[in-house]
């Protein structure tokens, strides 16, 4: 079994430079990805809390924490794509940057960090997925706009349709008042679309299982998430410091890039172009 792990992890990173090259870049890449499972018993693995000792200066893949008040299909609340996006991500932003990612190619660390955490603040980048589903404490809603007042980035994505918009954006205004912090449509112009890859559209990426039950369908919401929004908040000195990508699940093609040639061939080339620019940027 490890062996076959092996031999699909070098064929998928060898597909993954071949594909990225057409970005017009030249990769330098070494150890396979980890294409396994890595859910625990009852189909979730235990989150690996933050602890002060994480953070030693290298990447840190950190994934917000919040409580779910509401379901939406397909969603799994914070913990939705992990925790294989977490480390594949991980693994191949060290392949194909100069980024320092300790132990990339046996372990790397990647954690769950409470919005409640103070420790929030020692992550200068922020995962969270599924956020349509989310509200915010009194206390979440007062370290988050410390997280972006002290520099943090936040990432939000995998979240369908109009419903988990509204809920997320009402959350959003709690946090960054609209207006001194409006959402706006990020157009494909915008730096962080170009850090390293040139993206040119904003990829309809959606989950594996979706897109295999529905033949081969994108749209996990029909008419309703129809059309993809890459929207971003900027502070007062106009730097970006939250992007939402909205009907769509970049995630997911980190995820499940060992899980269907096709599906990989599709999405995670494009999936990780966008990682790699924003996690640079």
């Amino acid at each position: 079994m490890r062996a076959a792990r092996r031999v699909a992890g070098r064929r998928l990173v060898a597909a993954l430079a071949v594909a990225l090259v057409a970005f017009g870049v030249s990769l330098a890449y070494a150890q396979q990805i980890w294409v396994g499972g890595g859910f625990g018993r009852g189909g979730r693995m235990a989150p690996h809390w933050a602890k002060p000792g994480d953070f030693d200066g290298s990447f840190l893949y950190c994934r917000g924490y919040y409580e779910q008040v509401r379901y939406e299909d397909g969603g799994m609340g914070w913990w939705t794509d992990y925790p294989n996006a977490d480390h594949n991500f991980s693994v191949r932003l060290a392949e194909l940057t100069r980024v320092y990612v300790k132990d990339w190619n046996t372990t790397p660390k990647f954690v769950v960090v409470s919005l409640e955490d103070p420790l929030l603040y020692k992550c200068p980048m922020l995962f969270m997925e599924d956020v349509g589903t989310a509200e915010f404490s009194e206390l979440e809603v007062k370290n988050l706009r410390e997280f972006f007042l002290k520099g943090g980035f936040l990432w939000a994505d995998d979240f369908w349709g109009s419903l988990a918009w509204t809920q997320w954006s009402r959350q959003m205004a709690r946090v960054l008042p609209p207006s001194e912090y409006p959402i706006v449509d990020i157009p494909l112009t915008h730096p962080i679309m170009h850090t390293l890859y040139d993206v040119k559209d904003f990829p309809q990426i959606p989950s594996i299982n979706f897109w295999g039950r529905t033949y081969k369908q994108t749209s996990e919401r029909g008419r309703d998430s129809a059309e993809v929004h890459f929207r971003g908040i900027s502070d007062q000195q106009g730097r970006l410091i939250a992007f939402m990508t909205h009907n769509t699940d970049i995630a997911d093609s980190w995820e499940r890039e060992g899980e269907s040639q096709e599906y990989f061939d599709l999405f995670s080339p494009r999936g990780y172009a966008i990682g790699v620019n924003v996690g640079l940027y």
